[in-house]
C-alpha cells in the first residue's frame, strides 16, 4: 500500500503510486504512524528537487517534515506551491523575476507565499478555483472538468494521472472553464515562466 503523500493538481494528498519528479512540503503533517493527519501547517508550500547535495532522507520521520511528491511542476504550482529558494534556486530567482514583472516588488518568498496563499484556499482544506476562458489559459494551467485534472499545453487539454497524462481533448476556442491553478501563478505562467513538464505531455 503506498504512502499517502502524492499531492493531485486539486491540491488533495493521495495515497498514489510513484513519486513524480519533485518532492515538496507544507510542514509536518503526518503522525508517528506515518498517517496524514494535517492538510497543511505552514504558508511556506514549496517544490523542491528530489536529490540536492546527497542528502538521503527517510519518508514520514516522526516529527521531521511530511515530503510530498508531484508529478511534476505545473502539478505543484496547481496545487498552491512554488520553486523552493533552496534547492532549486535559479528556478526560484526566475519565479521571482517574473512575479515582479507581474506585482511588482516586493517579490520574495515572504510576499509570494502570502498572495499564493490567499490565491489556492477558500477555507482550509477547500481549493479556491475561478472561471476563465480556456483560449486564454498559459500552457502549464490545470482546469477541472468531469471530475478530473486537464493540463493545458498547445491546443490539446491532457488529462493527469498518477503515472503521467493520458487521455488527450481538443482544447476549445473559447469556453469559461473552472481553474485550478492559482490566479497569481497563472499570471507568472502567461508572463513567460517556462515550468516543467511531465515527459507524457509531449
Amino acid at each position: 500500500m503506498p504512502l499517502q503523500n502524492r499531492v493531485t493538481p486539486f491540491g488533495d494528498i493521495a495515497a498514489l503510486e510513484g513519486r513524480g519528479l519533485l518532492m515538496g512540503n507544507r510542514g509536518i503533517l503526518h503522525d508517528n504512524a506515518r498517517r496524514i493527519v494535517h492538510y497543511a501547517k505552514l504558508r511556506r508550500w514549496i517544490a523542491c528537487r528530489l536529490e540536492w547535495k546527497g542528502i538521503r532522507r527517510t519518508v514520514m520521520t516522526p516529527h521531521r517534515y511530511t515530503e510530498l511528491f508531484f508529478l511534476d511542476e505545473v502539478t505543484a504550482f496547481a496545487a498552491g506551491h512554488r520553486p523552493c529558494a533552496e534547492c532549486r534556486r535559479e528556478d526560484f530567482r526566475r519565479f521571482c523575476a517574473v512575479w515582479a514583472r507581474c506585482f511588482g516588488d516586493p517579490s520574495g518568498a515572504d510576499a509570494i507565499d502570502l498572495q499564493l496563499h490567499g490565491d489556492r484556499l477558500l477555507k482550509p482544506r477547500v481549493k479556491k478555483t475561478y472561471a476563465a476562458d480556456v483560449a486564454r489559459l498559459p500552457d502549464g494551467a490545470f482546469i477541472s472538468e468531469d471530475g478530473r485534472a486537464w493540463l493545458v499545453r498547445g491546443k490539446a487539454l491532457l488529462a493527469w494521472s498518477q503515472q503521467g497524462y493520458e487521455t488527450r481533448r481538443k482544447r476549445p476556442p473559447h469556453r469559461d472553464v473552472e481553474v485550478l491553478t492559482p490566479r497569481s501563478a497563472v499570471a507568472v505562467l502567461s508572463a513567460g515562466y517556462e515550468a516543467g513538464f511531465h515527459p507524457s505531455s509531449e
